[in-house]
């Protein structure tokens, strides 16, 4: 154990990731990796969360981060980072494929590769001895993670270390992207000096010419609003990334433009603001949601990723769009670059000063005669009910969970804080979860552009330890092949007494997406023998990892759902927090038929299959 004058590489290292507010490191261990874990258990308040799967740990530290930027003072932005921890070659390959989404969809990481000793690699250099888990190429860990991270070291040398982790966590927090540290195993005890000050982002100067290329760029935003009018806000993930939710508050109340939100943008914003006019997801959106989008004079893009998932094959820039995003501004066919969305945004609220757009599409049609709601906000209120057909369709199934949340979960308080994160996994799943109404700000999560499937069972871990004051539940929707991905991640959960609420949503064991995507005519006519052999699962009977993954001491609910009825007995009692069925994690199998669809993805029908 290091005593406290006593400063080792290892000891730096978490103390490093004390200092950015990390209470829990996600992953595998292994014997290169356990001399770092002893000391920091010694030496900080940070705790070890040992997960089946480097996947899964991986997912929970991404997920962790985000939840924790999101909860920060905007102001603290390294108190907004992940970590994760593996063994050497099989844990870090394993590993690479959560850090690469983390990459894509800009969520900071830390991830600490521990490695085999120097003196091991100097054997292998000199007399090709090779052991466990290395590789004849000695920089083969190295190399991948260069190219999903945005620092990637090698610490060999003790007296360098601290300048290498200092650097890497550096620009974590200014690009706020992941970072990689492999560090030999014979160093995590070795001396070094203690670590000076506090790491900040460092922000990237505003200078003169920037200043002038804004100007430009906003001045040919106000001229293409004029040209086409009535614009509608496009609300994107880097405003949630860089914690911009109040600059986009501040734009639409001053403007008064509806906006919409990408699915990875969704509750960037309460979803009960009297301006949201919904999730535009291109084709799949929902009908009335896409034509509010489409029949807007231009519409405005504010750090929107325009993905294939997100626009259904649409375009996403044309002669009536401005996009700021990627630190750069495009409006029509001009670009603008180096500009920065959080100059953007309210540079463009105060060229637009003393205007307003209001445009309630609904409302307008609602007075024209129209058998249409009237304004959006009665339009989003109808995607609430109580009436539901007898068996359980993905549609339905989330139209009631969608009245659950607003009428139920909060013991019927409109005004009271959600009991919930929802946490969503691709696919059905997310089409499905699209559109549920939420009430609070950063309270969906969603891997919308890696769509790695099964992320939204290791998610849970991170939401719920990231979560704790005030407690969220993480509320997560899964399919069944998505769930057989990554299912023992339950056990973490179940080891470690949180409470999610797991929906695997079972169409009679079958890849739904990918049918669609390759051959979607399967859909249009029932009965259907016609599905691709590839798709087909083999059947579990999900219900029952609870009795697996549970015990007399650390316990796990299971149910199996068929009809409403059935889930309308479990949300209730879910809704009632002295049931106790509420102490413990709960896994319900809901029964879909393999026929069944999203109607977000009527279009894909519609268009391969007259």
């Amino acid at each position: 154990m290091s005593r406290d004058d006593e400063w080792t590489v290892a000891r730096y290292l978490a103390t490093r990731l004390e200092q950015l507010g990390i209470r829990y490191l996600f992953g595998v261990p292994g014997d290169f990796l356990g001399p770092f874990l002893t000391i920091m258990q010694a030496t900080t308040r940070v705790r070890w969360i040992g997960t089946p799967t480097e996947m899964g740990g991986g997912y929970a530290a991404d997920a962790y981060a985000r939840v924790r930027a999101a909860d920060a003072d905007p102001d603290k932005p390294e108190q907004g980072v992940g970590a994760v921890a593996v063994t050497y070659g099989v844990g870090a390959f394993s590993l690479l494929n959560t850090v690469g989404g983390a990459y894509v969809e800009d969520v900071p990481l830390i991830a600490i590769n521990a490695a085999p000793s120097y003196e091991q690699w100097l054997n292998q250099q000199a007399v090709g001895l090779l052991t466990s888990h290395m590789s004849p190429r000695r920089e083969s860990n190295l190399a991948v993670y260069r190219q999903v991270t945005v620092d990637a070291q090698v610490l060999s040398n003790p007296g360098l270390a601290p300048s290498q982790i200092d650097s890497a966590i550096t620009a974590c927090l200014t690009e706020r992207k992941p970072v990689y540290l492999e560090v030999m195993e014979d160093l995590w005890h070795a001396p070094c000096e203690p670590p000076q000050g506090e790491l900040r982002a460092h922000e990237r100067p505003f200078t003169k010419r920037n200043e002038e290329m804004l100007a430009k760029a906003v001045e040919a935003a106000v001229e293409l609003i004029d040209t086409f009018g009535t614009p509608i806000v496009w609300a994107g993930e880097e405003l949630v990334r860089q914690r911009l939710e109040d600059e986009l508050l501040e734009f639409v109340q001053t403007t008064r433009m509806q906006f919409c939100t990408t699915v990875g943008a969704k509750s960037v914003v309460s979803e009960r603001h009297p301006l949201f006019a919904g999730v535009y997801n291109g084709k799949a959106s929902l009908p009335e949601i896409r034509k509010t989008f489409k029949n807007a004079g231009c519409r405005i893009g504010l750090g929107t990723w325009s993905t294939s998932k997100n626009l259904g094959g649409e375009q996403s820039i044309g002669d009536d769009w401005i996009v700021a995003a990627r630190d750069g501004v495009s409006v029509g066919a001009r670009y603008f670059p180096e500009i920065r969305l959080g100059r953007f945004v309210p540079a463009l609220r105060d060229a637009l000063a003393g205007r307003t757009f209001p445009a309630d599409h609904f409302a307008l049609a609602h007075a024209a005669g129209l058998d249409v709601p009237a304004s959006t906000a009665d339009f989003l209120d109808s995607l609430s009910t109580d009436r539901y057909p007898e068996e359980l369709t993905y549609d339905s199934f989330f139209e009631h969970v969608n009245f659950f949340l607003e009428h139920q979960a909060t013991g019927g308080d409109p005004e009271a804080p959600s009991p919930f994160t929802v946490v969503s996994d691709a696919a059905f799943a997310l089409l499905g979860s699209m559109n549920l109404r939420i009430t609070e700000r950063a309270g969906f999560l969603a891997q919308n552009s890696w769509l790695s499937i099964g992320y939204s069972v290791g998610a849970a871990t991170g939401v719920a330890l990231g979560r704790q004051q005030p407690m969220k539940r993480p509320l997560v929707f899964v399919g069944d092949g998505s769930f057989q991905e990554i299912c023992q991640e339950l056990s973490t959960q179940v080891r470690h007494h949180l409470r999610p609420v797991v929906f695997v949503l079972d169409n009679e064991g079958f890849y739904g997406i990918e049918q669609m995507l390759v051959s979607p005519c399967y859909y249009k006519e029932k009965p259907s023998d016609g599905a691709d052999f590839y798709n087909v699962l083999h059947p579990w009977r999900y219900e029952k990892l609870a009795e697996v993954f549970g015990t007399d001491k650390d316990r796990m609910h299971g149910y199996e759902l068929t009809t409403h009825a059935e889930l309308d007995s479990l949300l209730l009692d879910i809704a009632d927090p002295g049931n106790d069925v509420n102490h413990a994690p709960i896994l319900a199998r809901v029964r879909l038929s393999r026929h069944d669809y999203p109607r977000a993805l009527q279009y894909k029908i519609d268009e391969k299959c007259t």
